[in-house]
């Protein structure tokens, strides 16, 4: 039984030795040699579409690299082109209500009226001449006060049908009330807008790089759905990589914007210089980039932005590649 127990208390000791080891292995750190660490960036670019839709044809690979303009999927969105198809033909028939609207009447429909007034006065002259005859035969009780009555309701229906139809010509020969014409150009406008909607939602079917980049991740292949604002592809500017380092409010006042500094890169050991572009305050501890505990806490950091000059290969430098600096002093 004593036996186990020392086996055991051995085992616990041992196992104790082992954690401390590995802790002290741990907190240890390459010793600070003056140089400040910093990686090498690049732009990243995202492409995601604006409607749903299936992937019907890519146009990329991984690896490519691409012109701005270049067509890098074709997206199928049968809905949005039937909503296009709709909205033309909305189009087509508010535009033919406005120019009818501000046209007016035809000649056709002017020589219907006409016709229509001349007939209309006839009818009126027609039953007044019925209306006098018999409005004297009453008053010699020729005939019953039924006829008389008949013949009086004629005679209005046919004035009410002539004024009526003399305020239809009148209407023509003034031409379409402007309110009218307000609302067919409303209309007009409305239907244009719809029409031009539903043409830039189609359009959207193309997925276009918008500048020039090099393909690093493809995130759908033929086939499958994709939806609005999911990456499909993405990549890196074209146009260079840029140098990230990350400095302490106490190492700041050493740097000054437009300058050149000696930057080393260690994989090749190669030397260039870049010049220092831009530097911003960086919001919080996790997104220091240097391998060395520097900064104290609560102290605030800032990242320098350099890009290289001169004629170092720009195609050597990949992205999160170690790059190192001299910290300048003053």
């Amino acid at each position: 039984m004593n036996k186990i127990l020392n086996l055991k208390t051995a085992s616990f000791a041992g196992l104790v030795a082992v954690i401390l080891m590995s802790l002290s292995s741990c907190s240890s750190k390459a010793p600070y040699d003056g140089r400040i660490q910093g990686k090498v960036k690049k732009d990243e670019v995202t492409i995601a579409p604006k409607v749903p839709g299936r992937i019907i044809k890519l146009n990329v690979k991984e690896g490519d690299h691409v012109k701005a303009g270049d067509t890098l999927a074709i997206i199928d969105v049968p809905e949005i082109e039937a909503k296009r198809l709709q909205a033309e033909g909305a189009f087509e028939a508010a535009s033919g209500q406005y120019e009818m609207a501000r046209n007016g009447a035809t000649s056709f429909e002017r020589a219907q009226v006409v016709a229509t007034l001349n007939a209309a006065q006839e009818q009126y002259n027609l039953a007044e001449k019925s209306f006098k005859r018999v409005k004297a035969m009453a008053s010699d009780s020729l005939i019953s006060m039924q006829k008389y009555d008949e013949v009086y309701e004629r005679y209005q229906a046919a004035k009410a049908q002539l004024e009526a139809t003399k305020a239809v010509k009148s209407d023509i020969d003034h031409g379409v009330r402007s309110e009218k014409i307000k609302m067919a150009l409303g209309d007009k406008l409305r239907a244009e807008g719809a029409l031009k909607e539903a043409t830039v939602a189609y359009n959207e079917r193309y997925l276009l790089a918008p500048k020039d980049m090099s393909i690093e991740t493809v995130a759908l292949r033929e086939g499958e759905l994709a939806l609005p604002g999911y990456n499909i592809v993405m990549g890196y500017e074209a146009v260079g990589p840029f140098l990230r380092f990350t400095v302490s409010e106490k190492e700041i006042s050493h740097f000054t914007k437009d300058t050149e500094y000696k930057i080393r890169l260690e994989a090749t050991q190669e030397e260039f210089s870049a010049k220092l572009v831009a530097i911003r305050q960086l919001p919080g501890y996790a997104n220091l980039s240097s391998e060395y505990s520097r900064f104290e806490v609560g102290e605030a950091v800032y990242e320098l932005r350099l890009i290289p000059q001169g004629e170092v290969d720009r195609a050597k430098l990949l992205s999160n590649m170690t790059v190192t600096m001299e910290a300048p002093t003053k």
